[in-house]
């Protein structure tokens, strides 16, 4: 899960997020920190905090849900507030109003930390394809953004956007309408994290908020979209990396998972030298580092003040 080796923006043309998001009549304390509801562009967005302390907002991979990240959420509560939130079609998130766009991404970690009042400066982490959101908010919001920590980050050199998302549509139609994810939704997660996790007792998600959010056909239509518009993402980020620089002397981590494979510790190494950061290997790691190394994910969060301080 996650299209790491190889995010819907609803709001104005463009793929930008409305700003001044609403947030909804709906608080209170589920699985996890305080929970909330926010209206962003039109579509509530599931959120939680936990913690406090100066601000880190957790982006997850193509297909997850804020819960992938509650083995991290112990390490840094008593440091840091910890935000994390579906984006649409995840999760607990309502389904996305458009396709997403790497700019339309980095507005929504902005509109929701926004919804939160955390207007100040915020380390963004991204897993996955969610690298490529993270890295955005770092290019478009310089001044809101304290650090950039890269988990096993989905990497492309030459992205290809497709030019049709109509087999997605039409393969989650077909999918949904057979009873697929009721049926094999939860079984199909299992699999994918088991074969992004190498450690021996890797922490699993509760069974309960797996079943409550993989049988529905929502996530499914979710993550297929995510998928449909995985090239144009990276495209998108590509094309900001040439006009908007990152902030200078900004804190970056690339926390990579090589799991013996070379080529991608050398992609990932690559990515390290282009975006000028620091590169960490997270062992033994699957591509869920969140799972099999926490302590590696939370270490590399925060390690950014020291950073700024010696800097």
């Amino acid at each position: 899960m996650g299209a790491g080796r190889g995010a819907a923006a609803p709001g104005p043309p463009g793929g930008r997020v409305a700003r001044r998001p609403r947030p909804l009549p709906r608080h209170g304390r589920t699985e996890g920190g305080p929970v909330t509801f926010v209206r962003i562009g039109g579509v509530p967005h599931h959120v939680v905090t936990d913690g406090s302390g100066p601000v880190c907002v957790l982006g997850a991979g193509l297909g997850m849900s804020w819960f992938d990240w509650d083995p991290v959420v112990p390490h840094l509560a008593p440091y840091r507030t910890v935000v994390r939130f579906d984006r649409p079609g995840h999760g607990l998130s309502a389904p996305a109003a458009v396709p997403p766009t790497a700019a339309g991404e980095a507005d929504r970690i902005a509109a929701v930390l926004d919804a939160l009042g955390h207007r100040g400066p915020a380390v963004v982490v991204g897993h996955s394809i969610a690298g490529f959101h993270a890295e955005a908010f770092a290019r478009l919001h310089p001044d809101r953004t304290a650090g950039l920590v890269l988990v096993d980050s989905s990497v492309e050199e030459d992205p290809r956007p497709s030019r049709t998302t109509a087999p997605a549509r039409l393969l989650g139609a077909a999918l949904c309408a057979a009873g697929l994810p009721a049926a094999l939704g939860p079984a199909v997660r299992d699999l994918a994290v088991r074969a992004g996790t190498v450690r021996a007792g890797a922490p699993r998600a509760d069974p309960a908020l797996v079943r409550r959010v993989y049988r529905t056909s929502r996530v499914l239509r979710g993550t297929l979209l995510e998928n449909a518009h995985y090239g144009a993402v990276a495209a998108g980020l590509l094309a900001l990396r040439e006009d908007h620089p990152l902030p200078p002397g900004l804190p970056v981590t690339v926390l990579a998972a090589p799991d013996g494979s070379a080529r991608w510790e050398r992609r990932q190494r690559a990515l390290a030298r282009r975006l000028g950061a620091r590169y960490e290997a997270a062992e033994p790691s699957g591509h869920l580092v969140m799972r099999d190394r926490p302590d590696a994910v939370a270490r590399a969060v925060l390690d950014v003040r020291s950073r700024q301080e010696v800097g």
